[in-house]
């Protein structure tokens, strides 16, 4: 099956340090591309894979030291896109799969395949829900149920987790004395209130993190002065090695996000590594962790405090066997594969002998095998 597949420009693929989405994306397409599919990556010309790549920018726009204005940014973006539709409108493809979010979107009809999109992040942004809506009827994928809240009257034809390369992973069961703090240095992801929470119960706390510029006077002023290098430590942002080093040595990540997170890739990294998750119930939460056995599901800071102190309960091996049974790569794959199906059946009904020859193609790589990645499906023990 022949598969374009549209990264971001921003980073690489997969990301040289921070970036949920690219690593999902590299996941995928690794994926495919091991069980037989002929995927095309459309991204930045410093990524790598598997696949063939078509290379948008010489670089990602984050490592071009030549673009650091916000506008000039957002002008690489749409320039991208359009580089992207002319590269499709000249070459065949039996789907095209869409990470780059609402700004293809007002181009997906000038081309006759079907396109899926995923939406990796939240609905609730204003200026990017007039373009959803304005597009409501196109085949939208979601990463988690709690995501879709915001816009449910959009076309989900699926919901399917991201998921990781397993084997990528170690896991360790005698961690260290302290406990991580993973992602941002935003707001909405918490350190702030991480940091108290550790202060409270008494326990180290190691931060890995990315300071964007829009967050950088946040984290000067805000988070920095909490910072005393020996119980809260920061070590900056760290690479896919050094996040594993982090988790896998880590007692229990600490996320007291304060944003409803559409998934977060960084819950399933510390569960596979063996590290409980302490988050708020909110977003993705209770459809990624699994309360009172792979980390503990908190409704407030005073409550996360009081369930860090029973941390040991947890078996770090529940953790790690909950992630390899559902969110791995090969899942989310199959998972992706059943959208791709549906998208080509609804442009079959619009052109049937156009999409015959494809359909039957896609079968040759389909199972009949049913999962839950339709329905999507709550965290449970």
């Amino acid at each position: 099956m022949k598969i374009a597949m549209l990264a971001p420009f921003e980073e690489r693929v997969p990301p040289v340090k921070y970036g949920g989405t690219e690593l999902v994306i590299y996941n995928l397409v690794e994926q495919l591309v091991k069980m037989g599919h002929e995927v095309t990556l459309l991204a930045s010309g410093d990524s790598l894979t598997s696949a063939e790549l078509v290379k948008i920018f010489p670089t990602s726009i984050r490592s071009n030291p030549d673009i650091k204005d916000v506008n000039l940014r957002n002008a690489y973006k749409f320039m991208g896109v359009g580089r992207v539709v002319d590269y499709l409108r000249n070459n065949k493809f039996d789907v095209i799969h869409n990470h780059i979010g609402w700004r293809f979107l007002p181009f997906q009809n000038l081309l006759d395949v079907p396109v899926v999109t995923t939406l990796h992040g939240p609905l609730d942004v204003p200026y990017q829900q007039k373009v959803y809506g304005a597009y409501a009827d196109s085949n939208f994928i979601s990463i988690s149920l709690s995501q879709r809240k915001p816009m449910p009257d959009l076309n989900f034809i699926a919901n399917v987790y991201n998921g990781l390369e397993i084997e990528k992973f170690k896991q360790n069961y005698k961690p260290k004395d302290y406990f991580s703090f993973l992602g941002r240095m935003s707001p909405e992801k918490g350190p702030v209130q991480a940091i108290q929470i550790a202060k409270k119960a008494g326990v180290k706390l190691v931060m890995a993190a990315k300071v964007d510029l829009a967050d950088k006077e946040f984290f000067e002023s805000e988070v920095k002065p909490l910072i005393d290098d020996d119980q809260v430590r920061f070590i900056g942002e760290v690479d896919h090695d050094g996040k594993i080093e982090l988790l896998r040595n880590s007692k229990g990540l600490i996320a007291p996000i304060q944003w409803e997170e559409p998934f977060g890739l960084f819950f399933t990294e510390a569960m596979i590594c063996g590290s409980p998750v302490f988050a708020m119930r909110r977003g993705s939460v209770p459809e990624i962790v699994v309360d009172g056995k792979t980390g503990f599901i908190c409704s407030n800071e005073e409550e996360m405090v009081e369930k860090i102190k029973l941390v040991d309960k947890i078996s770090r091996k529940d953790c790690f066997e909950h992630v390899k049974n559902n969110f791995s790569s090969e899942r989310m794959a199959n998972g992706y594969l059943e959208a791709y199906k549906k998208a080509m059946d609804k442009k079959a009904a619009i052109f049937p002998k156009l999409y015959k020859k494809s359909k039957k193609m896609f079968q040759l790589f389909v199972s009949d095998k049913k999962d839950e990645h339709d329905e999507g499906f709550l965290a449970k023990e």
